[in-house]
């Protein structure tokens, strides 16, 4: 048994929830929320950075060069585990996140039975909510588990990492994973309306247009369940609301009421009579009260219409732990949650050669060149792109996202020096603003190639002005 199974067998042993692994530190294990120290387990920071060589893929290497963190899940003596790998003054650091053997039951997890309803829904949204380590993503596999023992269904599922490996059962399980699969939340929710879903299981909503994005797909009559960090339902559907320009807020609201079927926050809370932590809900149904509130702006009133909503199987916090949890016989211990599974490394992950060559998440702008070395009007140190000599195009192709293909189909070869010396613009691919610029005439251009510098925040029209402006006399 090598070092780092070692680590991780006794975590699971001995019930943590997760494993911190750094230079010089002895090991930190957190079992019930508590911090404990290893004081005979230490890491060099060469048998660090060796791990960190021989568990990530080429891939997850360059990401951690380039970003300084990278997240990555792995099973490892049948356990399964989330790994996230940081940089910091003692070097590179391992966190670790244990998982379930087996994909959890709601039985398992010490969840509410209701819970299993979701499965029967057809179309709508779930959110589950909760702070960071509260099992938010635990509690969805639980979900898809039980859609997948007990109907057919298309379950596509966008995540960063993968956590869960499903087999399929009754459904159908496809799973896309961030970086690997993907290269952002948005477009792999494009993509999914095109891959005929009946169940899509969004990762986390953290950016607008992937909020967006995802109320579109359950307005369209989908099942969509999604996580939320959120440590309320009032907080929850606020921050969803309220993440979007003013003026789009009432539209953002009404979408909200349309489709929201449930919202789950959960908290772990040790139980001193067992000795581990189980799961405390609030639970939130979207019934006509609760789209009135939603549609007229009333946040502050979600609480109460919780407190009312008891008929319709809601519950807050105080009345879970007083109706339910009190009464629950027994608790599923963690050792019986997280012991080793074969299920962890059932079905072997493959990498098509077709796209194995694409950098995982936006493609960088084009030319490596250093700012100083670059030449042409100074507008910023955010990238580059670069201009061949030869081929013309226009101000409309750039501004509606042309090809170069189409573009160059009418541009007219241009001897290099010649005339006006007119270039086209390669590529551009920025995350969250438009995936390529193409052919933009410019006047007055130096011969041969060569580089702007281009400002990554401006906007499309201001870069079309600093395209337009390349290479002219500066005043």
């Amino acid at each position: 048994m090598t070092k780092f199974s070692k680590v991780i067998v006794t975590a699971v042993q001995e019930g943590c929830s997760d494993v911190h692994i750094t230079g010089g530190h002895p090991v930190v294990y957190r079992r019930n929320g508590q911090i404990q120290f290893d004081t005979s387990g230490r890491w060099t920071h060469g048998e660090i950075d060796g791990l960190v060589k021989k568990i990530l893929t080429v891939r997850q290497l360059q990401t951690l060069k380039s970003r300084w963190s990278v997240d990555m899940a792995m099973t490892i003596r049948n356990i399964r585990i989330r790994v996230n790998i940081f940089n910091t003054t003692r070097g590179l650091s391992i966190a670790i996140r244990l998982l379930p053997g087996t994909v959890p039951t709601v039985e398992k997890l010490n969840l509410h039975p209701s819970l299993k309803q979701i499965a029967e829904l057809r179309a709508g949204l779930v959110l589950i909510c909760g702070a960071t380590g509260s099992g938010k993503s635990t509690t969805i596999a639980a979900i898809v588990d039980e859609i997948n023992r007990t109907r057919a269904a298309h379950i596509v599922t966008l995540e960063d990492p993968v956590e869960y490996r499903y087999v399929s059962r009754k459904s159908f399980i496809e799973q896309r994973e961030l970086g690997a699969h993907m290269p952002s939340f948005e477009q792999g929710l494009v993509d999914v309306l095109r891959e005929d879903p009946d169940v899509i299981v969004v990762g986390e909503l953290r950016e607008p247009e992937v909020m967006r994005l995802t109320l579109n797909a359950a307005e369209s009559g989908h099942l969509v369940i999604a996580t939320l960090h959120a440590t309320h339902a009032e907080d929850a559907l606020y921050r969803l609301c309220n993440s979007f320009p003013l003026e789009a807020q009432e539209e953002i609201r009404h979408q909200v009421a349309s489709t929201l079927q449930w919202l789950v926050v959960q908290h772990l809370v040790i139980r001193e009579d067992v000795g581990f932590r189980v799961p405390v809900l609030s639970i939130l149904r979207g019934n006509q009260s609760v789209k009135g509130i939603l549609r007229e702006n009333k946040f502050p009133q979600i609480e109460s219409a919780i407190q009312m909503g008891k008929n319709d199987g809601m519950f807050t916090t105080e009345r879970y732990a007083r109706e339910y949890l009190a009464k629950v016989g027994s608790f599923a211990s963690p050792q019986d949650i997280f012991k080793p599974s074969a299920e962890s490394s059932q079905e072997e992950v493959y990498h098509s050669p077709l796209v194995e060559g694409e950098p995982a998440g936006p493609r960088p702008v084009a030319s490596p060149r250093k700012p100083e070395q670059a030449r042409g009007g100074a507008y910023g140190s955010q990238g580059y792109l670069d201009f061949s000599a030869g081929m013309t195009g226009g101000g409309p192709d750039l501004r509606n996202g042309i090809g170069p293909e189409a573009s160059r189909g009418r541009g007219q070869s241009t001897p290099p020096g010649g005339g006006n010396g007119e270039r086209a613009i390669s590529s551009l691919s920025r995350d969250g603003a438009f995936d390529h610029l193409y052919s933009q005439s410019i006047d007055d251009a130096e011969k041969g190639g060569s580089h702007l510098i281009i400002d990554e925040t401006a906007s499309i029209d201001e870069l079309i002005a600093q395209i337009s402006n390349f290479g002219r006399p500066k005043a």
